[in-house]
């Protein structure tokens, strides 16, 4: 049998984190899941990597794996496991899913998980990125995923944030001998959105005034998640000034905002009136 070399498979430092190493975990299980890409080896891909973090994920598993890569050996090496390695006495009944192991993986932690005491096993959690539209999150909408061969309908908790992660208790993976189902953790991305950016619960838009309107000030109107406002804009007001316009974000305790910042644009000159109105600027600024 060959050698695995998880780290590489995870495309992290063997002096990774346990934190850097599930972030790792997400960002390539994401962009490899079979469900989102079809291109060929996407499949075999996501296994290797879901293998990967089941040997790196629990501190004990880690460290017996790195007693046996301290001996130098690195991806795609011949392999035979030594008689006496030790896996540390760690619970392998905690191990995600059964099937679909390497020979390599079974070769070092397959006797000891078979030997893990019997009886009802609880399933597997299942993890995955979903991605929705700001409006959905804003009103609480629920959307339609399909997941793992099921199309499930989740509400969006309205002002959930993105990176927030929404547990469904019972939709992982299915228990054994009597055990109960694990749960389904969904990690939120938005959708790119042409009008805000959000950061946390606050929406942020760019609106275009004129210079006029920026020297004089007066009333725009801008749109927000919940429809299209009235906002004074301060006479003398600068490029990139930002206004604010409370409880307009996402919802929440407390709501986000939505901050608004101001690009002063100058519009072409298309005609002779509009030029003679520019050089009256001029000259009442310049004193000519």
């Amino acid at each position: 049998m060959q050698f695995k070399d998880y780290y590489e498979i995870l495309e992290v430092s063997p002096q990774a984190s346990q934190e850097e190493i599930k972030r790792a975990y997400r960002k390539l299980a994401h962009r490899f899941h079979p469900d989102r890409n079809k291109s060929p080896g996407a499949e075999e891909r996501f296994k290797a990597i879901n293998e990967a973090y089941e040997a790196l994920r629990d501190p004990g598993r880690r460290a017996a794996y790195d007693r046996i890569r301290a001996g130098g050996f690195r991806q795609g090496d011949p392999f035979q496991p030594p008689p006496d390695f030790d896996v540390g006495g760690f619970d392998f009944g905690e191990i995600r899913g059964e099937e679909g192991f390497s020979d390599f993986f079974e070769a070092l932690f397959g006797r000891a998980r078979r030997s893990a005491a019997r009886g009802p096993r609880r399933g597997r959690d299942l993890e995955a990125v979903i991605t929705v539209d700001l409006e959905t999150v804003y009103r609480g909408e629920p959307v339609r995923l399909n997941l793992e061969g099921r199309t499930l309908e989740v509400r969006i908790p309205p002002g959930t944030i993105e990176g927030q992660r929404i547990r469904l208790s019972g939709q992982g993976g299915p228990g054994r001998d009597g055990g109960p189902p694990g749960d389904l953790l969904l990690e939120l991305r938005f959708r790119p959105h042409p009008l805000f950016r959000v950061e946390g619960r606050d929406v942020h838009h760019r609106a275009a005034i004129p210079p006029w309107l920026a020297a004089l000030g007066g009333e725009i109107r801008v749109p927000t998640l919940g429809g299209t406002v009235a906002l004074r804009v301060p006479a003398g007001s600068a490029n990139g000034s930002k206004l604010r316009l409370r409880g307009r974000g996402l919802p929440g305790e407390p709501p986000g905002d939505q901050i608004v910042e101001l690009s002063v644009e100058i519009p072409p000159v298309r005609n002779g009136e509009q030029r003679s109105a520019w050089e009256a600027l001029r000259r009442a600024y310049e004193g000519t």
